[in-house]
């Protein structure tokens, strides 16, 4: 049962179809002004879902791979169509390093078995996947709480900010950066968000869309505005998901956040990441080897939206031969980051933190 909600019904972001081999999926393109959902029936419906970002949020963006394989697995799993379905998968989305562990999940679950055996245990694989995402980012939820109570000026009220979009429309549930947001809406404690709108993407209308379907108290900012509202105090902290934790505790998410980390610094505010084991990269020594993606120059070229008679819409607000530099994601250093939190609890956003939680993975 999900426990997030879309119009009072508990919905997730994705979900099989019954009595079929497809998925669902909320068409998050088309959000805030729409809610629709999409069928995906084979790879090609995948990878377009993930490149155009009609999915989106790392531990999703796995999910769905996992999903993606299976259907690509439907009618033939020899080794040569697993292999180029999981190199046509893997090409999808650089940075978000879900994507890859999910993957690598799956091809170690289906390389031993015979071909014959592949597609049911695509399937229930990419099913326990999605399963142990919704139960981990809950997880998340209860240990940022607590990190965040004892952080708050005011333990009847948490003050957060946030950037991009780590709620549950970037997981399957309940979210990463936003678990614990709910959580404390469940408990009764009173929350507000400050949501950063978060250009060119603009994933924090997201963010604003789900926390008013949640009930949750909410302000959307322009990202400029962020400097501004944490020098003037009454925010108990910033807590933002990743899309990659290096090994050493630096963190990759939505471009932008990087400038929220020094500002928080500057204010002496405490700078949360929340993330699950499955956006580790615990073979990533340093974000400076964590590779960026650079999306197209007409993300910021184009403004998308309603028009006056409420259709949707694009605006041309650069000429189509404007130079234009679009990294999706950026770098936070370890040293800028209070804590990371998962779903085995919290720890410094160093190596050693990280060995703690997890002390039966290899480190680079």
């Amino acid at each position: 049962m999900a426990s997030m909600k879309v119009h009072g019904k508990p919905t997730r972001t994705i979900w099989p179809v019954g009595g079929a081999r497809a998925v669902e999926i909320i068409d998050q393109t088309a959000l805030p002004h729409a809610y629709r959902v999409v069928r995906l029936s084979s790879l090609d419906d995948t990878v377009r879902a993930i490149c155009s970002m009609q999915v989106r949020g790392a531990p999703l963006i796995g999910v769905t791979a996992a999903y993606g394989l299976a259907l690509a697995l439907a009618r033939s799993a020899d080794d040569a169509l697993l292999q180029d379905a999981v190199r046509a998968l893997a090409a999808t989305r650089p940075t978000a390093v879900n994507l890859h562990w999910a993957l690598l999940r799956m091809q170690a679950c289906l390389r031993p078995l015979p071909p014959s055996a592949r597609a049911d245990a695509a399937w229930h694989e990419a099913g326990r996947i999605a399963e142990e995402d919704a139960e981990q980012c809950r997880r998340i939820g209860e240990n940022g709480l607590q990190v965040l109570l004892a952080a708050a000026r005011d333990r009847s009220r948490l003050d957060l900010m946030t950037h991009c979009n780590a709620g549950w429309l970037a997981t399957v549930d309940h979210g990463t950066a936003l678990a614990p947001v709910y959580a404390a809406v469940d408990q009764g404690i009173g929350v507000h968000v400050w949501v950063s709108e978060t250009r060119p993407r603009n994933q924090g209308l997201l963010t604003a869309w789900e926390l008013r379907q949640h009930g949750v108290p909410h302000t959307l900012i322009a990202d400029n505005a962020a400097g501004l509202l944490l020098a003037r105090g009454g925010i108990d902290a910033v807590l933002v998901g990743a899309d990659r934790m290096a090994a050493n505790g630096d963190v990759a998410n939505k471009i932008g956040t990087y400038l929220k980390a020094l500002a928080a610094r500057a204010a002496a505010i405490p700078f949360y990441v929340a993330a699950p084991r499955s956006t580790i990269d615990f073979a990533c020594p340093n974000g400076a080897a964590i590779p960026i993606e650079e999306r197209a120059a007409d993300e910021l070229r184009l403004v998308y939206g309603r028009d006056a008679s409420s259709v949707a819409a694009q605006l041309r607000q650069l000429p189509a031969d404007e130079a234009v530099a679009n990294p999706a994601f950026d770098v936070t250093p370890a040293s800028l980051v209070s804590a990371l939190i998962t779903e085995r609890g919290s720890c410094a956003a160093s190596t050693a933190g990280l060995r703690s939680l997890y002390p039966e993975e290899e480190y680079d």
